[in-house]
């Protein structure tokens, strides 16, 4: 039998807000712990929505890491006071978000080829700031997958707590195949706790690359578990759940998210009809077509809780 691995939910911009993280742990759970999207300064000052998503008293998770972008310790410096301020302890570093308008400037998977760029930035924070545990989220490159290999050898002199790699290259996106070749390499000159992310879309899947890569120190799902937000669950308890009890589920999942939403956008029935949508973008692909379409094209809230209800009464 398998070892059971940590299940880490990876931060999705626009999707794992603190809304989401609530309802996801309330009502399916599974998850060791949850991350926020990356907070970043947007013209040398915070959105309002990344201040509440870390506010400890709006996050009923079991566990909650803050992520960061940035490509210099003097921006890094004013996120980690925020995270200081409101009480963390853990933070975790981006090193892998692929979006051009982000990499160019050096975010994200973008600083991956300048190797002295990042040295710089983590070794400063290391060095400033002693008392938080910094892991990194990273891929194998920007450009190609030798650049992680030329990272090893810095990222290992460095007291992170855990490394999570997804191994596609920053300019892939999401396109395309995850290289397991190259994330074998990673692995075999890592010398800190490896995390695997990529592509992971069921419990054999969990399965399968645990047995690829026995030692790792726990898997991060993302868009997976958007599909299936029982995928967790089902593996902590080694069984499938029934279609009626993810539905069950599912509904009471929904009607949080929605009653939160309602309460908390001041853009009237059309902002709340978007912000609902999004939630419907990756959930159960499986799930009748028409019943799905009907949801992605209501033109009204009227239309949208009316696909809404047709799709929970499916039999």
């Amino acid at each position: 039998m398998q070892q059971t691995l940590p299940i880490h939910f990876a931060p999705l911009q626009g999707y794992t807000d603190v809304i989401y993280r609530n309802a996801h742990a309330a009502c399916f759970g599974g998850i060791d712990t949850y991350y926020t999207p990356f907070v970043r300064l947007e013209k040398g000052g915070f959105r309002h929505r990344d201040v509440r998503g870390i506010e400890p008293g709006n996050n009923e998770v079991p566990h909650l890491i803050p992520q960061l972008i940035a490509p210099s310790f003097e921006t890094t410096d004013k996120i980690l006071s925020l995270f200081i301020e409101k009480g963390y302890k853990e933070v975790d570093i981006n090193m892998g978000c692929p979006f051009p308008m982000l990499a160019k400037r050096h975010n994200g998977s973008g600083i991956l080829p300048y190797p002295e760029e990042v040295q710089a930035l983590l070794s400063r924070l290391i060095t400033e700031y002693p008392q938080i545990s910094f892991s990194i989220k990273m891929r194998l490159g920007w450009e190609n997958p030798e650049e992680c290999l030329k990272l090893a050898p810095i990222i290992n002199e460095l007291p992170l707590r855990q490394v999570v790699m997804h191994p596609r290259l920053g300019k892939q996106q999401y396109k395309g195949e995850v290289d397991l070749k190259a994330f074998e390499a990673f692995r075999g000159v890592c010398k800190h706790p490896l995390i695997y992310n990529g592509d992971i879309h069921s419990v054999e899947d969990i399965r399968h690359i645990q047995e690829q890569f026995p030692g790792l120190a726990g898997m991060m799902i993302g868009r997976g578990l958007l599909a299936n937000p029982a995928l967790a669950l089902e593996y902590r308890q080694n069984r499938t759940l029934e279609f009626d009890e993810i539905r069950e589920r599912l509904q009471s999942m929904h009607k949080c998210v929605y009653n939160q939403y309602a309460k908390q956008l001041e853009g009237g029935d059309e902002q709340l009809l978007n912000k609902m949508k999004t939630f419907w973008e990756y959930v159960m692909p499986q799930a009748d077509r028409k019943l799905l379409k009907a949801i992605h094209k209501s033109t009204s809230l009227n239309k949208y809780n009316q696909a809404i209800l047709a799709f929970f009464n499916q039999r």
